[in-house]
Parts: C-alpha cells; structure tokens; sequence
C-alpha cells in the first residue's frame, strides 16, 4: 500500500515538474506552465463590456486579434490594485469549451522563469471541504519561500469561459 501511494506521489510530482513563469499578486508570489504563456505586455488600453463580472475587464486588440482580459486580483477575491509600470499582460492559451482560446491576465509584476523539480512541490493544503483550490497545482518550494502554482486551465470554470467565449 505504501508503495502505491509512493508510486501515485511520484507520478505527480512528473506531472507538474518542469518550468513556471512566476508573477506576484498582492505581495504572494504565483506560477504558471510556461508552456501556456504565448506572451507578455504591459498594460494597454482595455475596451470594457458591459453586464460582465467584475473580475473580467474587457477586451483587448493585440495584433488584429480581440483577447478578454481578466483581473486575477479580483478573480481570487483580492483587494483591487492601481494599475503600474509593473503591471503586465500575461497572455495565456487555455482550454476553453470550443478549443485552446487566448485569454490575458493582469498580474502585478511578471518575477522570472523558474524551472521547478517535482520533489519541491507540495500538494495543496486542505482547507475544508468549502473552499474550490482545483485551480491550484501545488506549492513549490524555492529559495526558502512558497510559490503557489496554478492551473491556468482551471482558474476560470466551465461557466464562466462559456460566457466569455459567447459573448467575446
């Protein structure tokens, strides 16, 4: 039994090893697959939609091409924060009801590309059975501090990428 649960620890430490573009939110520090950062901007001009969450500020054109942008300061229920010099785009590609669609997150400040060893991510927490933590990968262990990775994939739920991807 033990050997199993080795096993099992070992498969996912496979699973999210590897490297993370780590950014910072509210002075705590966050990572994501590097694999789904197609790229970085600094703010722009964001063109609002009405009658949607706060947490979604609008729509931006990069290149000919219109990306939603969400806050992820007001997705994790965060204190909205006064836009910065340090405040960055991150453009991601996530997994969306209709296929892989582009989607940008505010972060306060994009930090670096850390390559993270699987033996240095520890599950989640449990926090009680009330609280959603799907979005979240793990927390890696780097430099004597803890970085909580994300599952870009599942930040956002089923719902409301539909209401994105219908009304966007």
């Amino acid at each position: 039994m033990a050997e199993s649960m080795n096993t099992d620890k070992a498969a996912a430490d496979a699973r999210r090893e590897g490297k993370y573009l780590t950014f910072s939110l509210a002075g705590e520090e966050y990572g994501i697959g590097i694999l789904t950062v197609k790229e970085i901007i600094g703010i722009m001009s964001i063109t609002t939609i009405p009658r949607m969450p706060s947490y979604v500020k609008g729509v931006i054109n990069l290149r000919g091409k219109v990306i939603p942008v969400i806050d992820l300061r007001l997705k994790f229920d965060m204190e909205e924060a006064d836009y910065t010099e340090r405040t960055c785009i991150i453009v991601v590609e996530i997994s969306g009801g209709t296929g892989r669609i582009l989607i940008g997150i505010i972060v306060d400040s994009v930090s670096e590309v850390l390559n993270v060893k699987g033996v240095d991510i520890e599950d989640t927490p449990a926090f009680g059975s009330k609280l959603d933590t799907e979005y979240i990968l793990g927390m890696a262990k780097t430099g004597g501090r803890v970085k909580i990775l994300l599952d870009i994939d599942r930040v956002l739920s089923g719902r409301e990428l539909g209401i994105l991807e219908k009304e966007l």
